[in-house]
Parts: C-alpha cells; structure tokens; sequence
C-alpha cells in the first residue's frame, strides 16, 4: 500500500468532515470513495480506520460510512486540531488550546521549577534568549521552533506525563497561528521577556514567578486571539446519565 495514497486519503476525508462539506450523518460508501480517490479499497479500508480512531465516523453493516457529530472527535488528536485550525472552525479550535493552555502551562511552569532535570532548565534559559534575538529580528520561522521547543520542555520538565503528552497539541497551536497569519511580525516585548521570566524562574527553583510569568503568557495569547472566536460556537459534549 503507497504511504502517499493513505495519506491523502485521510486528509482528504478529514478535512472535509471536519470542516463541513461532509455533515453529521452524512453516509459514504467505499465503493464510491474508491472512485472518487483514485484509490484501492485496501486504501480506503486503512483511511477509514484512522478517522475510526479519531471519532469522525463509523461504519454501520450494510449502510456505509457514516460522519459523526463534532463531540465524538477526538479533541486532543493533533489531526483533529490541524485540521480545525485549517477550516472555518478556526476561531472556536484556538479558544479551546487556549483555554486548555492557560489552566494547565502555568501549573506545568511552577512544577518544572520544581522538578526539572538540571540539563533541561539550562536548555529552557538558553532557548528563551534565542526566542529574544530571533524574535527581535523577525525571523519567525526560527522563532516558531524555538517556540514549540521552550513550551514542549516546560511542559516535560513538569514531570507530570500527563502534561507532557499535550506537547502535540502545543505544537500544532503554534504552528496554526503561524500559517494562517496570526502571529505579529514581531512578538511582543514583553512577551518575549516574561518567556525569559519562566525560564529564570524554573533554573532558580522559584514555582511561584514561574506560575505567574506563564499565566501572563497565556493572558496575552487569549487577548491576542479573542477577536478570532468572537461570533464562534462552542462543542457541548452530552454528559451520560448515570
């Protein structure tokens, strides 16, 4: 089976359910996506099992493929996010990283000061000044790796595993606001600074300042951000009765 034939297979068909164009309860049957694709049901068999393991459809017996509804996805699948950030959904995908961001990396931040390996808090303070000069000289591309990399340490410095695994989605939140246009040419000053505040705060051991500097971060995120989901609606994930 070709890599690439899976591969566009799934961002095919992912990309149109998550973005609308195939609806909730929307059926498909493997025959026609043979057609459609250009490609082997073998294919279609394997592409139809990720977006199974993603929660965008299921395949009923004699009926088809059938689109689920936006609370049975996976929320935390990188795809998912990716995808998301690439439609109209946009807006409604950067409020719930950031939302999720601000409640858990302000806590990773005070645990890292903590518990961080010694190598790691002076890799984390190395990166927050390179973030500074390449920021400074609006060199985004280099800023954008810097950045995924400082969060993703913060996050693994925590030494809570739980945290750690967010590091996907942390990438693909960074990434999105890059391609799509929604960073400044230039980071903020002061948000440069207080990455380099967390840095400080986690080499000296002090989870408090730690704490604060990336809750201030992430308030600066949100504010930045906030005019994108304005007039976008939120996912309420039926709650089953006990």
């Amino acid at each position: 089976m070709s890599t690439s034939l899976h591969h566009r297979a799934v961002e095919h068909l992912g990309t149109r359910i998550v973005g609308g164009s195939l609806p909730t309860g929307h059926v498909m049957l493997a025959e026609h996506l043979e057609d459609e694709l250009k490609v082997s049901r073998s294919v279609v068999r394997e592409a139809v099992r990720v977006l199974q393991s993603l929660g965008l459809v299921e395949t009923i017996k004699r009926v088809g493929i059938r689109v689920l509804p936006a609370h049975r996805w996976n929320p935390f699948d990188p795809l998912v996010i990716r995808w998301r950030l690439a439609g109209e959904g946009r807006g409604a995908q950067l409020r719930s990283l950031a939302e999720l961001r601000s409640a858990v990396e302000p806590v990773a931040a005070e645990l890292a000061a903590a518990n961080a390996p010694e190598e790691l808090r002076k890799e984390l303070a190395g990166i927050s000044l390179a973030m500074k000069e390449a920021g400074d000289a609006g060199d985004m591309s280099r800023f954008l790796d810097l950045d995924i990399r400082f969060h993703a340490l913060v996050l693994s410095g925590s030494g809570n595993e739980m945290f750690a695994n967010l590091i996907g989605q942390v990438t693909e939140t960074l990434t999105g606001r890059t391609v799509h246009g929604l960073m400044p040419e230039h980071p903020q000053p002061q948000a440069l600074q207080w990455h380099i505040d967390v840095a400080a705060a986690i080499s000296s051991g002090d989870g408090r300042k730690a704490r604060d500097a990336s809750a201030q971060i992430m308030r600066q995120t949100i504010a930045e951000l906030a005019p994108s989901w304005d007039d976008q609606p939120r996912v309420f994930v039926p709650v089953a009765k006990s």
